[in-house]
């Protein structure tokens, strides 16, 4: 049904692909959705500070694979978060097996990530 995830479709994309069995409304999807932006901002912090909150992006990121599934929350985090964003993206994704095959292969790790959760973590 999805070709092609753009802006229109993004949250009806999100809407089909979120299964929460204890969501009691309209309300917590919007909640779940807002970690998108949660992630975006975290991010965008390391890349201007150089502050990883690692432990509080796994939980963003296993939470939206929990309710949404492995594969669209994959999709939609691509296609929300920004370009710069993605290496340090990748290495959480790949760290917690979330990266689709063949994706962002043109795209290096972030080191100083993967070093933090595999010493940490």
């Amino acid at each position: 049904m999805y070709e092609k995830i753009t802006v229109a479709n993004w949250v009806m994309f999100a809407m089909r692909n979120y299964d929460n069995p204890q969501c009691e409304g309209e309300e917590e999807f919007y909640e779940d959705i807002k970690r998108f932006k949660y992630l975006k901002r975290l991010f965008k912090k390391y890349y201007e500070s150089g502050n990883l909150k690692e432990r509080l992006i796994l939980n963003h990121m296993i939470i939206l694979s929990n309710v949404f599934g492995v594969q669209a929350a994959s999709t939609l985090l691509i296609f929300k978060l920004e370009q710069e964003y993605w290496p340090a993206m990748k290495s959480f994704m790949i760290f917690l097996n979330m990266l689709p095959e063949n994706e962002l292969q043109e795209i290096k790790m972030d080191d100083h990530v993967w070093s933090t959760l595999k010493k940490n973590i």
